[in-house]
Order: structure tokens, then sequence, then C-alpha cells
């Protein structure tokens, strides 16, 4: 097989080849009408707006500059139809072809707004929104069944938050596509292979942000009321918090992202940690102060058992000899102090009143010849012989009358 010659002249750049379609383009197509369905809007802060124009099959890029979008009474909306007035164009740097808007009209709601706002009002006139059809979130799920996009940004992140927050359960994933006409039958699969799956204690469906067309998997009717018979809490985490698609209103619970779903079940997880870490500081000061206690009975045991042991009981009884011997010496030299004392004023007294002292005084003691005293006149006999005792001596007296 031969292989075709390079000549450099024949050679495209790009950004020529760019340049020459954009000239083709905008030389054989003069303004046209095209009918579409506003999807994707995006207003600039510089005030010009961009957004595609789609149907059923196809899509087109759209741009309104803001100098004609002032001149205009009605301006683009979110999932409406509208007849776009404009000429095709290319934006080079991306090699995309585009329609840019001079003139627009409504012409009626969008379709995927307005089979939203069918499906749903059908859903909820059946009661599949009913809140008490809805089953408790489990506050400590121990296996967490996902249902979403094995490449997907959400199941990463849905992982990262539960890994820094130190959850400790089991997640399972199960994949499916997210977008495109494959995705509801995928999604219903993958969710039922959870439902059956052994000892699975949540479910989680979810997907990252998008377009309305992105999300709209989320919205087939035979998903929603899966979704709504599971027999497994189901937390649906569909797009940003702005989206809304109909397996938020049948799921148990509904969380704005993938990843405010990981901060719910795990948010269960830190508070019983936090509870169990009180608990069991209490019960450790329960335990310290039982401890204390137990520990301060049983010294007082111990000098029970020590007050009555024979060892204490011999030298408590040492002891009181000691101290009666030391009161005995005491009360004895007391009392023999005092006896001493009461001795010498009995002598003294004594030696106060002795016959000497007495004779001293002048006194004379007179005695018979046989030597009794003679204490009265009346003892006295005429002629009798007596002795008179004085100071210095006696002496020798008749009794002459």
């Amino acid at each position: 097989m031969l292989e075709p010659s390079i000549d450099s002249e024949t050679v495209w750049s790009v950004s020529d080849l760019n340049r020459e379609v954009k000239a083709c383009l905008e030389a054989n197509f003069g303004a046209i009408w095209v009918r579409g369905e506003v999807s994707n809007l995006r207003v600039q802060p510089s005030g010009h707006s961009y957004f595609t124009l789609k149907d059923d099959r196809s899509q087109i890029r759209a741009v309104l500059f803001r100098g004609d979008a002032i001149r205009m009474e009605t301006l683009p909306k979110e999932g409406e139809q509208f007849a776009v007035y404009g000429d095709l164009s290319v934006y080079e740097p991306r090699g995309e072809y585009q329609i840019r808007v001079r003139h627009l009209l409504a012409i009626g709601e969008g379709r995927l707004n307005r089979e939203f706002e069918r499906l749903k009002k059908k859903l909820n006139e059946e009661g599949l929104f009913d809140p008490d059809r809805k089953q408790p979130i489990p506050e400590l799920p121990r296996r967490v069944a996902i249902v979403t996009s094995p490449t997907g940004a959400a199941f990463q992140d849905f992982i990262s938050i539960l890994r820094r927050r130190d959850w400790r359960g089991e997640v399972l994933l199960f994949g499916a596509k997210v977008q495109g006409t494959a995705a509801p039958a995928e999604i219903l699969s993958a969710l039922r292979s959870a439902e059956n799956f052994q000892k699975v204690d949540l479910i989680v469906i979810g997907r990252g942000g998008g377009s309305a067309e992105d999300l709209w998997a989320f919205n087939d009717e035979t998903l929603v009321r899966a979704v709504s018979t599971c027999s497994i809490p189901v937390i649906s985490a569909v797009g940003h918090q702005i989206d809304f698609v109909l397996t938020d209103f049948t799921a148990d619970f509904r969380a704005e992202t993938p990843s405010a779903a990981a901060e719910r079940i795990s948010s269960d997880f830190l508070r019983q940690l936090e509870r169990l870490s009180t608990l069991g500081q209490s019960l450790q000061g329960v335990a310290t102060e039982r401890l204390e206690g137990l520990r301060a009975k049983l010294d007082l045991v111990e000098a029970r058992i020590k007050s009555v042991s024979p060892k204490s009981r011999i030298e408590s009884a040492y002891q009181r000899l000691d101290d009666l011997e030391d009161r005995f010496g005491y009360l004895t030299k007391e009392r023999l102090e005092r006896l001493s004392m009461q001795l010498e004023s009995l002598g003294q007294r004594l030696e106060g009143s002795s016959l000497k002292k007495t004779l001293r005084r002048g006194f004379t003691f007179l005695r018979d010849q046989e030597g009794k005293s003679i204490s009265s006149k009346s003892d006295l006999i005429h002629d009798q012989s007596v002795t008179a005792t004085f100071a210095d001596g006696d002496a020798s007296l008749r009794v002459e009358s």
C-alpha cells in the first residue's frame, strides 16, 4: 500500500484550517432562524451570554453579546424553547461552530422541563414523595454501596472525604454510566445489585454536576420508582446544590452533592466517636474515684487489723505500763513531798509545844513522889514532897499549905 506523499504547501495548520472553515461558513450562510431549547446558559460578568440550543438529536452553541442583549425585550432562559435569529460562525481557538444571536423569540417551555414537571406531578399524586414512606438513615452503617461512574470525580470525592474523616466502614462501588441513553438501565441494574448484596446498610446513588441533559438519567421513571421501593435506605446525591432530579424526591435522604453524602454518613460516626470518648473519660473518672474509695477503705481495714493484732496489743500494753509507771512515779513523788512537808510542819508544831519550850517560857512541871504529874491544886497534900521541874533542872519541894 502506497503512503500518500506530503507536500509542505498542502499541509494546513490548525489555525489556518479553522480560519478557512469560518470564511466558507460565513460566506455560504446568511442570517438564519434556528429553533431549539436553551440549555447550559451562562451569563458572564461582561454581560455576554453563552448557551446551547438543542433538540432531540443535536445541539449547537450560541453566543449573545452584550451589545445585542441590551436591545432585546426577551432574554434566553434555561429550559425554554426559542426561535433564534443570527449568523453562523466559527470560534477559531476551539474549532467550534456557533450561531451569533442577533434576535430571539420565546416559543414556549422546554421539552425537558415540561417532561420533568409532568412526571414530578404524577409521582407526587401517587404518594411517592410522602415523608411517611422514607426510611431512617442508619447512624452507623458498616457497609455502604455507592452507585456511580467508576471513573467520575464524584466517587473519588466521596472516598476522599470518608478517609479524611477517618470513617471506619466499608464502601462497595457498583459502577454504572451516569449520563446518556444507556445510563438509566445501568443505574437501575447497579441499584438492584446493591440492594441484593449481602449486608449492605445504605445505598448512595449520584454523580457530579452537569446540565439538565447530563442529569436526565436520574429522572427516569423506572429508576425513580425503584428508588422509592428499595428495601435499603437510599441517599440521592446528584449534581450540585441547585440541581434537582426526581430521585431526590423519592430517596430517603437528599444530599446536595456526593461529597455532602459522605459528610452526612461520617458526621453520625464522628458524633458517636465523640460520645464514646466522653463516656470513656467518664468511666475512667468513675473507676479512679471508685479505686480511691476502695483504697481508703483498705487502709482503714488494715489499720483496724493492726490495732487488734497480738503484736499491736502487746505494744499497746507496754505503752500503758510505761504510762502507769510514769504516773505512779509522779504521784509517789508528789505524795512523798506532801507527806514530808506535813511531817516537817508537825515536827515544828511538836517542837513548839514541847515541855522544854514550855518550861523556858516560865512554866514549871510538878510530879509527886511516884512520878505522876500534878495538874491541879486539889492533887496536893499537906507536907507532901513534890519534884518541880524547871527549864534548868529539877528541885524538891514540900507542900506547906
